[in-house]
């Protein structure tokens, strides 16, 4: 629902106040830093093909934009996504640009990841104990042996 300033919205709850100031989305112009930028960077396949096409060696725009069906601008907005998260360099070679990747941001992300897998494993091995107990019964035999 929409409202003006002053204007107050469906109170039945007595909860709403009328509104005496803008309210502002804040997402609208977030800046992503740091991990939220490299994951959010990472989030796109065009911007994954991007970077695995860089793993091999550097590129240029051009040569980066080929396989996909879309724009040079287009192009050029997800390497500025990849660039702003740290993870591509472009240098300019008279009239050309040559991007490289810049894998040191990725390493952040890798030891994020890392701390996550660390607790799945230690999850995953306490459900396999789990499992196991549940296999062999209650009375210390397994329920393989009692069957036959």
């Amino acid at each position: 629902m929409f409202r003006s300033l002053g204007e107050p919205v469906d109170n039945r709850s007595g909860l709403l106040e009328p509104l005496d100031r803008p309210t502002l989305n804040l997402m609208v112009k977030y800046k992503p830093q740091g991990l939220d930028a490299i994951f959010s960077a990472l989030s796109d396949p065009t911007r994954r093909a991007i970077l695995a096409r860089l793993a091999l060696g550097e590129a240029s725009v051009g040569e980066l934009a080929a396989p996909h069906e879309m724009s040079l601008p287009a192009v050029s907005k997800h390497l500025r996504v990849l660039e702003t998260a740290g993870l591509l360099r472009k240098e300019k070679d008279g009239r050309v640009i040559l991007c490289r990747l810049e894998a040191a941001p990725l390493r952040d992300a890798a030891n994020w990841i890392a701390a996550y897998q660390r607790f799945w494993e230690a999850q995953f091995d306490a459900l396999a104990g789990y499992l196991k107990r549940l296999d062999e019964g209650a009375d210390g035999s397994r329920a393989d042996d009692q069957e036959a």
